[in-house]
């Protein structure tokens, strides 16, 4: 396929648990082509993995299979095509649940699923580091093997083209595990536009788009600082949609008649994100070069985005890696005006010297005050001793199981044996959670193997 006209992709979901409206709303709301679906995060994957553990049907984002089931008769009789990496750590899985929701709609012969796999590389760890792999952490240059009886996921991040075959292939919803959110909409770029694939400035260009749309809302009033007293209607905020010309330049926008705002500002916010060297956001399509996108506000709801430059693709993918690091709790207390921040860091004291004497072994202790001083640490100044209400929060994390369940059972005896003018305890005590700690590291690009196929309702 390959276009000259410029197409539309939407965005529909920034995270998993994301807004349901937004894909439907993305959907009905005025003309697209694509509907790009962001799910995955590096501790999301984790948390399918265990799922999955638990269940072999699951490992998936569950929300996107009745999302479908919703959206399927729209989708189909607009022609939308949908990219997804809802797929998680169970994509095959996914991709019949959604097969399942075509033939109960009576829409068997009209939806053809692709399924893009070939991220998890779990079940070859060892194999790969045998191979002198040893996925050292791109961080603190440590070998993968220190930590390798604790992983509990392992996904390289594939980039756009293993999604440009599948809709090559005819795929009409592209379901995927692991891969960066900026494929997911440069794949129907490349597509539509027939690009090629060491045209830099292109895959940069597309690369970027991608970027702005990947958190959703995020671009288009969404936790946006520049005025965001008068960001209009936010209780209805449009999702972005990216126009895209096939010469690269494109137009950030949102559909007419919802609320939010797409400006210079909520658009330069969105590129901030994530950014690290503004002058080489790397990717496994091209690397883009950050400081010469060009914004112009073109109208309301309207920014244009060009200048856009970059450079070859390296020679490796990056894998992201999950693994059990210990346990976790935190607890939390409110207390009262008067002497309401005096009373906190009183019970504070009492509950370390309480766990002092139980000689119980922690990696980490953390108090903060919010209200005083947990989002801005030592920066936030001084505090008025007339501060209404002071909410104290410890948080413990240790290697064992053990003391973090001990840490748990002292949090409310200091409602009666403790300073007064407490509450906020009803939630009971603390809930002991597994630490998962994240290990990026990279890998050749040639030893990994995507693989494409086309399943039908």
């Amino acid at each position: 396929m390959s276009t000259n006209r410029p197409i539309r992709i939407a965005s529909g979901q920034g995270f998993w648990g994301d807004w349901l409206e937004a894909p439907v709303r993305q959907v009905t709301g005025g003309p697209i082509d694509y509907l790009m679906m962001d799910y995955l995060a590096e501790v999301t994957m984790s948390i399918m993995q265990k799922q999955r553990s638990r269940d072999p049907a699951l490992g998936y984002a569950k929300d996107f299979v009745p999302l479908m089931g919703q959206l399927l008769p729209e989708i189909v009789a607009r022609g939308v095509r949908v990219t997804a990496n809802a797929g998680g750590v169970n994509p095959l899985a996914c991709a019949e649940a959604v097969l399942t929701c075509a033939r109960e709609q009576g829409l068997a012969g009209k939806v053809r699923v692709a399924l893009v796999t070939g991220d998890d590389i779990m079940g070859c760890l060892d194999e790969l580091t045998e191979q002198g792999h040893e996925l050292h952490n791109m961080e603190t240059g440590e070998p993968l093997s220190l930590v390798r009886d604790l992983i509990q996921s392992a996904n390289v991040y594939l980039g756009a083209w293993p999604i440009v075959q599948a809709l090559k292939r005819g795929g009409d919803i592209v379901i995927t595990g692991r891969v960066t959110d900026t494929g997911l909409a440069l794949a129907p770029m490349i597509h539509s536009f027939g690009w090629r694939k060491d045209d830099w400035p292109k895959m940069a260009a597309g690369t970027v788009a991608g970027h702005i749309i990947e958190c959703g809302a995020q671009c288009t009033g969404g936790n946006c600082l520049v005025n965001w007293e008068r960001i209009p209607r936010m209780d209805d905020p449009g999702y972005p949609i990216v126009e895209v010309s096939p010469d690269g330049t494109f137009v950030v926008t949102k559909h007419e008649g919802t609320g939010g705002r797409v400006s210079v500002a909520s658009i330069t916010e969105q590129l901030l994100y994530e950014m690290g060297d503004p002058k080489s956001y790397i990717t496994p399509d091209c690397i883009a070069d950050f400081t010469t996108i060009k914004l112009k506000q073109l109208g309301r709801d309207r920014v244009g985005v060009s200048g856009v430059t970059g450079g070859a693709a390296t020679d490796s993918l990056k894998v992201s890696i999950s693994y059990s690091w210990g346990y976790k709790a935190v607890g939390t207390l409110v207390y009262a005006w008067p002497d309401a921040l005096k009373k906190a860091r009183k019970a504070d004291r009492i509950l370390r010297e309480r766990l002092r004497r139980l000689d119980l072994e922690f990696d980490e202790i953390l108090t903060e005050m919010v209200g005083v001083n947990a989002t801005h640490g030592r920066l936030a100044g001084p505090v008025s001793p007339d501060i209404p209400e002071v909410q104290l929060r410890v948080a413990v994390r240790a290697r064992d199981r053990a003391p973090v369940e001990r840490f748990s059972r002292e949090i409310a005896p200091l409602i009666l044996n403790g300073p007064p003018s407490v509450t906020g305890f009803a939630s009971g005590r603390p809930k002991v959670e597994e630490i998962i700690a994240y290990w990026p590291a990279l890998i050749p690009k040639s030893v990994i193997e995507a693989k494409v196929e086309i399943m039908r309702a």
